[in-house]
């Protein structure tokens, strides 16, 4: 993957927009002493880098019934099978994150469920149909910490 090289108007709009992405493109303007337009410029140049993701609104998955945060790892049968495992896992709405890993297991899904039962069938009725080893299940009890790298850490002139 490419790094990019940012000069401070990019990482001072950086700041401003990881901090709040509803931010208006004319406040940033006028904490950077440049125009609404060149704002506009250097966000579309940093999405098109690839520096910037996109911005969403984030639902709570408490908040609409989701109180079971599980993560598992998956422990495949047959390692050329990841392609085949990831587009099956991509068809379970309940799972919002899933890594190739090392050490122990070949995958670890993060998913949500509406509460522990849930979470059984979709193990029981979603995952072990495509044909794993095993899984391995850490229920979550709070998120203690989340967010994006801070931008001053990530940010470094060098």
């Amino acid at each position: 993957m490419a790094h990019h090289q940012l000069d401070a108007l990019d990482k001072k709009i950086l700041k401003m927009i990881a901090a709040d992405a509803r931010v208006p493109f004319l406040e940033v303007a006028r904490a950077c002493n440049v125009s609404g337009a060149a704002i506009h410029q250097r966000v579309q140049k940093l999405t098109s880098l690839g520096v910037l993701k996109g911005s969403q609104f984030v639902v709570d998955p408490e908040s609409v019934g989701f109180e079971t945060c599980a993560y598992i790892g998956l422990y495949l049968k047959d390692p050329a099978s990841f392609e085949d495992v990831t587009q099956a896992l991509k068809k379970i709405p309940e799972i919002v994150e899933c890594h190739y890993t090392t050490g122990q297991y070949d995958m670890f899904v993060k998913l949500y469920a509406r509460n522990n039962h849930h979470l059984l069938s979709i193990i029981h009725d979603k995952l072990q149909p495509l044909n794993l080893a095993r899984t391995e299940t850490i229920i979550s009890f709070h998120e203690a910490i989340q967010r994006q790298l801070p931008i001053e850490s990530i940010i470094t002139d060098k």
